[in-house]
């Protein structure tokens, strides 16, 4: 009987043993589902369509791994995402392998009601994977009707009569209700709340918010909401506020500041910022109001005022008067203070829709590395770099009314001294308590720190930097056995991290901060393939479509608050934004929504076209300047960004380029007649541009720069039989008239790049970036630069986005990570590595919306090694180096010339996972 239980026993073990094995086997043939994403948003509260778009990845180990079919199930309760309880939509099994921007099409949505999602998938082999992690979404407040808010301002009349004016030199001038920063307050009872019930928080502030409820900071957003253009649109921020709502009585705050929403920019009619919001409860499919924004609600001004009015140059900063404790009585005590009546507002009619873009938040928080006394009551702040966000410090111990004044700069004057930026801070003490200071509505651009009248050396534990911006993800990685491009690669990448703020890209953060095209235009491709900007472009797109006037002309920025410059290749952002947009994030929503709004520019651009060429159009008072190139280096070779046959060059090519833009989009919209019309326009333009601007004599377009030369290669203008000679010429003159440097502003920077990236001559761009005298990125460098410059000699500002389009070539170029024509998102994608003389090895990794893209080389004597990561659904096209004698992929050999192969193959496809690829020579 013992013999019996033992061998039962074992047989028992064997089983269990085997299924275990079995189901481990299986799990490793498995799909796995992972970075549910609703609108290219992780959780999105608010969102701005009744069809939502649903995404995901797919990861698994195993090689040649495909997604065949998918399954969607959505329900208004997380306790009934199954697929027998569901109660908005259960896609069934779907064979497809799609797997991004899927569309809902469930049961009708209405706005304000919270959904929960998830997704399985099934493989190749038919195997499905487990359920993906619930994702939650909620549907914002989309019609006027859905708001039951009003909304409301505060002005102190008291305070605002009583200011006079302040040198404006310094940023201050005379206080309004733009410089102040109210308080508003609301007391509401909430009856034992259910667990089931979720509290959401809708507000729509002209001017930024934060938002307080019971004592505490509902979200750690800075900074909100994202820009828009006020005389055209505001947008919604939603919070779950579920948590901080209790039982019985409950007191909300909502703090202002003006922010972009300041007197004498578009749409602002108020005396102060404004706001309306609304708290809904949602529980079993019923949404109802808590509170909204009426004349019941009580408001004070803030210990907080801004500087300066929002215009280039003098956005200032903040003013704080008194003690931390004193300050924080609006949140611990705030019936100790005194609450008075606000005032209903009338805004004009416009677009009020929900933001589609991350928050801004703090993302870092560094420290000085020196404090140096400049005088008996004056030192100077090293933060260690330069940084975008706020400054904190706690003084030390200080007298009554004693005024502290804090001046911001990126960079020093030759003398040592802060370089006016028109940056400043000022603190008026309490003379008790903790004398503290640290931002709230505005903020900097700097590295350095000046402050004034302060009579003992602070500490620098008592010091920091908040380093902010719009909360998108950092999608790529580079690194290579060149330290120099290492260096260049990580100060693009924290250039562009300090320019995202806000939901746009700025010029600068300190001196414009105004969403310029040309700049845009000049990084969109790499900052798209370094970060995960999907949602930021979505919001910023938007703000161009909202800024084109009635005639079809374009500003130069968006949102467009006053006049800036700039030129066609600044208002073509609409074009090629949306076209770059839709290339690296196949969001074809865009491509439809903008299309009347290019045409409409189109046809603005052709009333000045002469003879079938672009030329110069008028000023207005919301555009000015006329630029083909611009920020170009002075000193090497000629100025030509003026002149005005490279600049009508500059200007034509980039039209050819958005014309070959159009008659893609065209393509992909199945506008089959609007194809062929681009198509025929961008033929007969670049026959024009080759008539009109190529010097037979001298063997190049226009000018000979390096711009006017690449260009209209790039743009097809350039017949191809020139093409060699041109490149001879380029390299020549770039030798001996420009001493083997960069000549070329922010255009031109890209269009080089975009042309290095099917030219495959690397040592060009390489030997350039090699260069330490000026100009170039090492020159910036070897002068203490963690940001790019404005101008290559570091004039006015020295965190900007002038010259960040260099960034691609490192993906593109020496990572060899490219899209394929046609295929949007790098579901097809090639890897072709250009090695540039004296780089032996470069690891290059790009998350797409397929998952992560990794492209590890290394050179050896007589060989080359590639280790290739290709993500599910995707396929990687390698492109096999000429005078390659052997590839082995994956251990196997593809073709060898020894043994007989007489046609090798320049191409190899590779399907999902992990690949080892080896090129003998």
């Amino acid at each position: 009987m013992k013999n019996y239980k033992l061998q039962h026993n074992y047989k028992i073990i064997v089983i269990l043993t085997t299924i275990f094995v079995t189901l481990s086997c299986n799990s490793n043939r498995l799909i796995y589902v992972q970075n549910l994403r609703c609108e290219h948003l992780a959780n999105p509260l608010g969102i701005n369509s009744r069809q939502p778009r649903f995404s995901w990845i797919n990861i698994s180990d195993q090689q040649g791994s495909a997604q065949t079919s998918y399954q969607i199930i959505v329900a208004s309760e997380k306790d009934i995402l199954t697929e027998d309880k569901n109660d908005y939509w259960n896609s069934g099994k779907v064979n497809s392998s799609q797997n991004h921007l899927i569309t809902y099409k469930g049961k009708d949505l209405k706005s304000g009601q919270i959904l929960y999602w998830k997704v399985r998938v099934w493989d190749q082999n038919d195997n499905v994977s487990e359920w993906s992690e619930p994702s939650r979404l909620s549907i914002g407040l989309l019609t006027p009707q859905d708001w039951k808010a009003s909304y409301i301002g505060f002005i102190d009349s008291n305070i605002t009569e009583n200011r006079s004016n302040i040198n404006s030199e310094t940023g201050s001038q005379v206080l309004n209700g733009f410089n102040l920063t109210p308080q508003f307050r609301k007391q509401f009872s909430v009856i034992a709340p259910d667990k089931k019930e979720t509290y959401l928080l809708h507000i729509n502030s002209l001017g930024y918010h934060e938002v307080y409820l019971n004592g505490k900071q509902v979200s750690d957003n800075v900074l909100s909401p994202a820009v828009s253009q006020f005389n055209k649109r505001s947008l919604i921020n939603t919070y779950d506020v579920t948590e901080f709502i209790k039982s019985g009585q409950n007191d909300i705050i909502v703090w202002l500041g003006s922010g972009w929403y300041t007197d004498g920019l578009p749409g602002v009619t108020a005396s102060g910022p404004a706001f309306k919001a609304q708290l809904d409860k949602v529980s079993n499919k019923t949404i109802s109001n808590v509170i909204v924004t009426d004349e019941t609600w009580t408001a004070r001004n803030s210990e907080y005022e801004r500087i300066g009015n929002w215009r280039s140059g003098r956005y200032g900063g903040e003013i704080i008067n008194g003690n931390l404790e004193t300050r924080n009585l609006f949140l611990e005590s705030p019936d100790e203070l005194v609450w008075n009546k606000v005032s209903l507002v009338d805004i004009p009619v416009h677009e009020v829709t929900p933001q589609m873009t991350e928050p801004n938040r703090i993302k870092d928080t560094i420290s000085p590395i020196s404090a140096v006394r400049l005088s008996e009551n004056t030192y100077l702040i090293d933060m260690g770099t330069t940084i975008s966000g706020w400054f904190e410090i706690t003084f030390p111990e200080l007298e009554k009314n004693q005024e502290i004044i804090m001046e911001f700069s990126d960079h020093l004057t030759n003398d040592g001294e802060i370089y006016w930026q028109g940056q400043i801070d000022k603190y008026i003490a309490s003379g008790s308590g903790t004398e503290h200071f640290i931002n709230k509505f505005n903020y900097h651009g700097f590295r350095y720190v000046k402050i004034t009248n302060l009579n003992q050396e602070p500490k620098l534990s008592d010091i920091k930097a908040h380093f902010i911006h719009t909360d998108f993800e950092s999608t790529s990685s580079f690194i290579s056995s060149d330290e120099d491009l290492n260096q260049i690669h990580d100060m693009i990448s924290y250039t562009l991290r300090n320019v995202g703020l806000g939901g746009y890209l700025v010029d600068c953060p300190q001196i414009e901060r105004l969403g310029y095209g040309g700049d845009g235009n000049a990084s969109t491709i790499t900052a798209q393939t370094m970060f995960n900007l999907a949602p930021m472009y979505n919001n910023w797109i938007q703000a161009w479509g909202d800024v084109i006037r009635e005639d079809g002309g374009m500003p130069h920025t968006a949102p467009n608050p006053y006049s800036a410059g700039g030129g066609p290749y600044w208002c073509g952002f609409i074009i090629s934004a949306s076209w770059n947009t839709y290339k690296n994030y196949a969001d074809k929503r865009i491509l439809e929504k903008y299309y009347p709004v290019m045409l409409k520019w189109l046809e603005y651009v052709d009333r000045y076209c002469i003879d079938g060429l672009l030329k110069k159009w008028p000023n207005t008072d919301y555009r000015n300047w006329y630029l083909g190139d611009w920020a170009t280096p002075e000193g090497v070779g000629d100025p030509n960004h003026l002149d005005e046959a490279s600049v009508d060059l500059v200007s034509n090519c980039y039209l050819s380029v958005c014309l070959n833009q159009m008659e893609e989009i065209a393509s992909v919209l199945g506008k089959e007649e609007d194809k062929k019309k681009f198509s025929e326009k961008k033929a007969e333009l670049n026959r024009k541009i080759h008539e009109n601007f190529y010097n037979a004599a001298d063997g190049y377009y226009a000018t000979g720069s390096q711009i006017d030369i690449i260009f209209p290669m790039l743009c097809g203008a350039a017949p191809e039989e020139l093409h060699e000679n041109l490149i001879e010429i380029l390299v020549k003159r770039t030798a001996e008239k420009f001493n083997g440097h960069l000549n070329t502003g922010l255009v031109g920077i890209p269009v080089m790049m975009e042309r290095a990236a099917t030219a495959n001559k690397p040592n060009f761009v390489y030997s350039m970036l090699k260069k330490k005298s000026y100009p170039g990125y090492l020159y910036m460098i070897e002068n203490g630069a963690t940001t790019t410059w404005e101008h290559w000699n570091g004039n006015r500002s020295r965190i900007h986005n002038c010259f960040n389009g260099v960034g691609q070539w490192f993906y593109q170029v020496v990572g060899g990570i490219r899209i394929v024509d046609n295929i949007p998102a790098y579901k097809k994608f090639l890897i072709d590595p250009q090695i540039p003389e004296g780089v032996t090895w470069a690891k290059t990794s790009q998350m797409t919306p397929y998952g992560m893209i990794e492209v590890n080389w290394e050179l050896f004597e007589t060989r080359m090694q590639l280790d290739v990561k290709v993500p599910v659904g995707a396929t990687g096209i390698l492109q096999i180096p000429e005078y390659t004698s052997e590839v082995i992929v994956n251990s196997e050999i593809i073709f060898s010339r020894s043994l007989g192969v007489s046609n090798p193959v320049d191409q190899f496809e590779l399907s999902s996972g992990n690949h080892t690829i080896e090129f003998r020579f």
